[in-house]
Formats: structure tokens, C-alpha cells, sequence
């Protein structure tokens, strides 16, 4: 995840550069549930409104979080599925809360209604976030419901209301791209307080829409209005938080903003984003399913590390036994093609490597999705890409996934 609005306020109020740190443990994405009320265009984990068989019990959650914690883990992001449809949903983040970990709430928005919202917000959530993906019928169109959106917008403007630190999450397609400047004023005008602008992923129903996914130029232009938008309103002193997430070339494109706008601080903040880091799935962002699998993040569920019912989660993590988990702890890590002749591979640490995988069977194959030039990136003239799949090898790769 990139924090926009934090890179940009290094440079409009230029500070000296701090030590980097490294965190304890790992930001742990939690699929407590995969049912949900929805069946979403894009859906990672393929939910669907129906009973999955064999979802941890409340005391085998209780038991994770007391390894989790003890493990160095400090961030808890509850997610499913719809969250809200496990009954036991408030019990575990109370006593997550209760512990010391900071707990967001992962939610389509649906469910948050006049009777629960109270007890969301005694709870104690740090955050809750609601997707959106678009405005009105293109978000009911996603998300395979009609009234979806109109009920989404109630929930966010009730945790709102509740003093709950809300969100908007918004993954871009090129069916929705064009509803991007509304979702933006709708940001600002409902006073919410973080937009998450996430690129697709290749997984679950996401990976069988991948044909859909933004263009590069598409991209190029959400960026320019999410970095001018940032810039603009932090320029007028409004404090609201934008981070991208699921393409860490956005690090490099940032950085190639800056020098556009303000050259003198583009070395510090190059040296930021070094820290930063780009993606750090398998190293600084994990995944527990909703039946205790491990994966290296919400997108590799084709991986799996380990089970905690089986073997605990701070064994499972720190383990390289497996040759992705080896090669996405390694710095720089192991990638190819055009990603292993950048020259911002510091920064961006080989962008997202499940899409690589999803089109070429190859974890460290280049990332379609980077939308900068070989010039942006530094490759040398004359660089030749490998060759296309053929229609054989397609089908090959896409039969194992």
C-alpha cells in the first residue's frame, strides 16, 4: 500500500529523513468468514451466500490471536466474506482490541444498519472500510445487486455519524474507470476519510475479469487525478488520507510526479521510497483464511504455507521451505524480464507477482500491470521482452489456475 497523502506532505512541508523501521510482524489480513450477501465481480476469495464448512471455531480464533500477538503482529485487518455475517464477529475484535492490536474492518456496507452500528462503533474499530465501485447502477453492476450502492452509502454515512474513522475502497477496471472523479467528490463531500484506490488483481473472479482490467494509459490517468486531488486538497488543509494499493509502480510514478513538481525534494523522497519498500507480500502483509490456511497475501490463495490448526502461525511465516515464500523474502527478490532490468527495482520490489504467475505460470516473470515505459524505468535500448504465450502454453497455465 502507498501512502499518497503522506509522500505528498513530505514534500510540501520537507522534513529531514527519519531511520527506517521495520515492523515486529506482519499486517495480517484475516478472512474470518467467505460467506457473504454479495458475489461480487472481482471477488478474491470467491464468496458466495452460503455456509463454507470447516471455518475456525471461537476458541481456535482466541488461540491464533494470542500467537499472533506474541508473534510481533500489531495490525489485524477483519475481512471475509461479509465480516458482519459471523455471529461472533464483535466477541473476537473486542477481545483483539482488548489485547492491543489495531482492528479495521473489511465490509461491502450493506449490512451496517441503525441496529448494529452502535455496537461497531463500542467496539472499538480503528477503521472500517466499505468498497465501492463506482457510482450508483456500475457499483449495483459489480456488485450483482440492485440497491446495492444505495445501502453501501447509508452504512458508510452511519459509521460516520457513529465517529467511526471510515473508508471508501475502490478497485479500477476499465468498465468503471470513468466513475473515478465522482467517487472522488463523493469522498470529499460526505466528509469520509480515506479513499483506497487499488489496481485489479489476478485472483479469484478478479483473475476470470482480468480481460476487463484498466489499460495502461487508463491508469497513467487515474493517477494524475488522484495525485492532483491529494495535492489540491492538502494544499487547502483538508487532512483526508489516499493510498493506492495492488501496483507498486505507483511508487515509481510518484516519484517521477515529483520531479515535475517539485525537483528539489525528489532525492529525499526517492530515498522514502526506498524505505517504503514497495510490495511486501509474504514479508510484511499475510493472510489467514477463513478455514486457517496461511498465504502470502489475500491474492495467493492457491498458495498456502501452512494451517493453524496444524502449526502456528509464527511457525508457518518465518518458514522459506517453500520457493515462493524464499524468493518473496529475499532483497532484491528473485524476478525476470523487464522487472530484473529496472532500475526503481528498490523501490518497488518486483510490483505484484501474482499477476506474473496468473499469466505466465512464472512467480517472477515481469508484472503486466506496470504501466511505465522501458524509458521511465530505465531499461537499456535494445532490451527484447520474452515472447508471448503461445495458445498452448495459455492453457496450460490457466488449466493450474
Amino acid at each position: 500500500m502507498l501512502r499518497l497523502s503522506h509522500y505528498l506532505h513530505t514534500l510540501l512541508h520537507p522534513q529531514p529523513l527519519a531511520p527506517a523501521r521495520s515492523p515486529a510482524g506482519p499486517v495480517v489480513i484475516w478472512n474470518l468468514i467467505r460467506r457473504c450477501n454479495l458475489t461480487c465481480q472481482h471477488c478474491y476469495a470467491t464468496s458466495a451466500d452460503k455456509d463454507f464448512a470447516g471455518e475456525l471455531s471461537t476458541g481456535e480464533v482466541f488461540a491464533v490471536l494470542d500467537d499472533l500477538y506474541a508473534f510481533g503482529v500489531r495490525v489485524l485487518i477483519l475481512s471475509g466474506g461479509e465480516p458482519l455475517l459471523r455471529p461472533d464477529i464483535f466477541t473476537i475484535a473486542r477481545r483483539a482490541r482488548d489485547m492491543g492490536f489495531y482492528i479495521g474492518l473489511s465490509s461491502n456496507g450493506t449490512l451496517i444498519d441503525a441496529a448494529n452500528v452502535g455496537r461497531i462503533a463500542d467496539t472499538g474499530f480503528d477503521y472500517v472500510g466499505v468498497s465501492l465501485d463506482g457510482i450508483g447502477a456500475s457499483h449495483d453492476r459489480f456488485r450483482r445487486l440492485e440497491g446495492a450502492y444505495q445501502r453501501s452509502l447509508q452504512g458508510i454515512r452511519l459509521a460516520r455519524d457513529a465517529g467511526i474513522k471510515v473508508g471508501v475502497r475502490y478497485t479500477m477496471t476499465e468498465d468503471n474507470a470513468l466513475d473515478l472523479p465522482a467517487l472522488l467528490q463523493l469522498v470529499a463531500d460526505e466528509g469520509i476519510h480515506k479513499f483506497y484506490f487499488s489496481h485489479l488483481n489476478y485472483a479469484g473472479r478478479g483473475n476470470k475479469h482480468r480481460d476487463c482490467d484498466a489499460q495502461h494509459a487508463r491508469t497513467r490517468w487515474a493517477m494524475d487525478l488522484l495525485l492532483d486531488t491529494c495535492q489540491r486538497q492538502l494544499l487547502a488543509g483538508d487532512a483526508r488520507d489516499f493510498v493506492t494499493g495492488n501496483n507498486d509502480a505507483d511508487g515509481v510514478y510518484l516519484l517521477q510526479w515529483a520531479a515535475r513538481h517539485y525537483p528539489a525534494e525528489v532525492a529525499t523522497l526517492r530515498q522514502r521510497l526506498q524505505q517504503w519498500g514497495g510490495n511486501a507480500s509474504g514479508v510484511n502483509v499475510a493472510n489467514i483464511d477463513n478455514v486457517g490456511n496461511v498465504h502470502p497475501d489475500t491474492m495467493w490463495w492457491q498458495v498456502t504455507l501452512g494451517n493453524v490448526r496444524e502449526r502456528p502461525f509464527s511457525a508457518i511465516w518465518p518458514d522459506t521451505s517453500h520457493p515462493l515464500m524464499a524468493g518473496l523474502k529475499q532483497r532484491p527478490r528473485p524476478v525476470t524480464g523487464r522487472c530484473a532490468a529496472c532500475s526503481h527495482l528498490d523501490i518497488c520490489n518486483g510490483n505484484t507477482r501474482v499477476r506474473a504467475w496468473q499469466l505466465c505460470g512464472d512467480y517472477w516473470a515481469a508484472d503486466p500491470a506496470c504501466y511505465l515505459s522501458d524509458a521511465e524505468i530505465g531499461v537499456a535500448a535494445g532490451y527484447v521482452p520474452p515472447p508471448p504465450l503461445t495458445p498452448w502454453q495459455r492453457v496450460a497455465v490457466e488449466g493450474r489456475t
